[in-house]
C-alpha cells in the first residue's frame, strides 16, 4: 500500500473595506470601516455611505442630511456613537433601541476630529489633514488592497 500527499498551494484572497475616508469628522475613532452608527440619545441611525441621518417620524422611517428640528441641541461630537455595520440596520430598531440604552448620556468618545492618528488625515476637514494624493499613496490603491486594522474597533 503506497500513500501518497500532494502538496497543493492555496491562495486565500482577503477583501478588507475601508472607508475611512467617508466618515464624518464625529466618528468615533477605531473603525476602518463604518456601514451605519447608531445614536442612541437621539434613537437614530447615520448612513456613511450616503451621508444621511435616519430616524424615525412617527410610523415612518425619514433620510434626510441633517436631523430633525426636535434635536436642535444634540452635540454630534460629544453624543456616542455605536457602529452597526449591517443593511438598513433601522429595521432591527426595536432590539437595538433596547441593546444600546446603555450608551445614552455617555460622553468622553474618541472622535476622528480629535484623533492623531495618520490614518484619519484623510478626512475632509480634519484639521492634520493631508493632500489627496498623499492620502491615495497611504490608503488607496498603492496598499496592494491592505487596510488598517480589521474593522472592528472598540464599543
Amino acid at each position: 500500500m503506497v500513500v501518497s500527499f500532494l502538496s497543493i498551494p492555496v491562495k486565500a484572497q482577503l477583501n478588507v473595506n475601508v472607508n475611512i475616508g467617508s466618515q464624518p469628522l464625529w466618528g468615533p475613532t477605531g473603525y476602518d470601516h463604518v456601514d451605519y452608527y447608531y445614536l442612541p440619545d437621539v434613537e437614530s441611525y447615520y448612513n456613511v455611505q450616503k451621508k444621511q441621518f435616519v430616524y424615525l417620524n412617527g410610523n415612518d422611517w425619514v433620510f434626510a442630511n441633517a436631523l430633525p428640528s426636535r434635536y436642535g441641541n444634540y452635540d454630534l461630537y460629544n453624543g456616542y456613537k455605536v457602529v452597526v455595520n449591517s443593511p438598513q440596520p433601522y429595521l432591527n430598531f426595536k432590539n437595538d433601541r433596547v441593546k444600546y440604552a446603555k450608551y445614552k448620556g455617555n460622553k468622553g468618545q474618541s472622535v476622528i476630529r480629535d484623533s492623531r492618528e495618520s490614518k484619519y488625515y484623510v478626512v475632509k476637514g480634519h484639521p492634520h489633514g493631508m493632500p489627496p494624493g498623499q492620502a491615495k499613496k497611504l490608503f488607496g490603491k498603492g496598499n496592494n488592497g491592505k487596510g488598517h486594522g480589521n474593522g472592528k474597533g472598540k464599543h
